[in-house]
């Protein structure tokens, strides 16, 4: 039986040399695995096709989620429980300034949610409720409506959120806004972005 690195490995390729590219399965196998994973993962991938795996996606696929999986695959994430609480408080700030002013929003949730531990974004979603009073789906939810979906940023939040509680911000949204998360992203996005968003949900629970 193949190690799960190698098994991914096999998996990537098939969906990545095909005929078809399968932006799927890179999508389910890229987006669920922890950094240390994904460091197997390349070196598997390097070992058993010959090639680099960044260098495969840039060459085989396109457009924001070609750009999503290159950003997942090069970011070196810190694994441990423990976090600078100033960088926390700093980062609240940045992300409620970001949410009040669209056109950061980009840049900043690139910056945060892509980079910063788990632990990092758990003390986040505290300090962001206690500071201003409100939590941070609010930023997801801003990120839906406005003057469109902002398809980048969006995808940044939910795959940063699905690795750390996703099932708890899923329960407050729909407590606050009377319908489900999966339902808002399903009526506000179309095509291999809903299919991509709705599979990092799980569940409509």
């Amino acid at each position: 039986m193949h190690e799960p690195g190698e098994r991914d490995a096999f998996i990537l390729k098939k969906a990545l040399k095909g005929a078809v590219k399968d932006q799927k399965a890179v999508t389910e196998i890229v987006c669920s695995r922890t950094p240390s994973q994904i460091g197997q993962l390349k070196r598997a991938y390097f070992s058993n096709v010959g090639s680099n795996l960044e260098d495969d996606i840039e060459a085989e696929l396109s457009g924001e989620h070609k750009k999503l999986l290159l950003a997942f695959l090069t970011t070196s994430r810190y694994e441990g429980p423990e976090y600078d609480e100033s960088l926390v408080e700093e980062d609240a700030k940045a992300l409620n300034k970001a949410a009040r002013k669209f056109g950061l929003a980009g840049k900043t949730f690139i910056q945060i949610f892509s980079d910063r531990s788990r632990a990092h974004l758990c003390a986040v979603s505290d300090i962001y409720k206690t500071m201003f009073k409100k939590t941070l789906e609010k930023a997801l939810r801003k990120a839906m409506k406005g003057i469109g979906t902002a398809d980048t940023d969006l995808i940044r939040i939910v795959v940063t959120r699905a690795e750390v509680d996703m099932h708890y911000i899923k329960a407050e949204y729909r407590k606050k806004y009377g319908k489900t998360l999966n339902d808002a992203v399903y009526s506000d996005t179309s095509g291999h972005y809903r299919t991509f968003l709705l599979f990092l949900l799980g569940n409509n629970n």
